[in-house]
């Protein structure tokens, strides 16, 4: 029994041991890239399943001296659940007269450059949009072509930078860096919320690393299934003093959309 007693003390004692050196060993912790790379997942996965949609879109350019001009888009998007793909887009000019018909077409991918196609109805031609035109500002808008597709989580690298007061509400600020060739910018910074994991503003830095431009988001909705859309997206240049609105209405979920609504195709028939 002595023997025993001393064998089971000596199993005790050895725990201890391990269970001390487990205690004493640090604790993993996220790298600011790891909690980057979760936050901005978790805010692109909040709202997978949505299928298809489409909305009504007006366009108010502004100028540096406050004068306006109008236009009037229907968006349409088609989600491609894969995320080593990219979701499909078709944004189509309804007035004024003069430019009617106009559409742009774009098919997101990850690490490869984007497939965007314009269509002129003047010239009653497609035009694809080279990649390293992508940056160029969409119809005179401060939205540039690449800004017109997809955000994709897999484009970027993402770094986790703090939390902090935006609105009401408490927002995770995200840097990400774009990983395809021929991007307009060096980086994004975002804002995204902490409640429903929705992007509120994003810093666009240009190649020399200066801040471009600056988007919020204003006017969410939640619509079925959690989805929630802003509708309202303010982009305000910080180098040439002028700013383009983009006013969201009528959205329409799981409108019956597929690939061939999207495909080139489509572009001369969609007036």
């Amino acid at each position: 029994m002595k023997m025993l007693s001393l064998k089971l003390l000596s199993k005790f004692i050895l725990s201890g041991v391990v269970l001390a050196g487990v205690l004493a060993t640090p604790v993993w912790a996220e790298t600011p890239e790891e909690k980057g790379f979760a936050i901005a997942a978790r805010a692109d996965r909040s709202d997978n399943g949505f299928g298809d949609s489409v909305a009504g879109m007006e366009m108010v350019l502004k100028n540096a001296h406050g004068q306006e001009t109008n236009r009037v888009m229907t968006n349409k998007i088609l989600e491609v659940p894969d995320e080593t793909l990219g979701d499909k887009s078709i944004t189509v000019f309804n007035s004024p007269a003069d430019i009617a018909g106009t559409a742009l077409l774009s098919h997101a991918k990850i690490l490869d450059p984007d497939d965007q196609w314009l269509y002129l109805p003047a010239l009653k031609r497609i035009k694809r949009i080279s990649s390293v035109n992508k940056s160029g500002p969409f119809v005179g808008s401060e939205f540039a072509f690449e800004d017109f597709t997809s955000l994709e989580l897999g484009k970027y690298d993402y770094k986790f930078l703090r939390e902090e007061a935006c609105g009401d509400m408490t927002c995770d600020v995200v840097e990400r860096y774009p990983k395809y060739e021929h991007s307009g910018y060096t980086k994004q910074i975002s804002w995204i919320d902490q409640d429903v994991f929705q992007a509120r503003k994003i810093e666009f830095y240009d190649r020399r690393g200066g801040l471009l431009k600056t988007l919020s988001f204003s006017e969410y909705k939640k619509y079925e299934g959690n989805i929630w859309r802003a509708h309202k997206l303010h982009m305000e240049n910080a180098q040439n003093g002028k700013s383009t609105d983009l006013l969201y209405s009528d959205y329409k979920f799981k409108a019956g959309l597929d690939d061939n609504d999207f495909e080139k195709g489509v572009l001369t028939r969609v007036r």
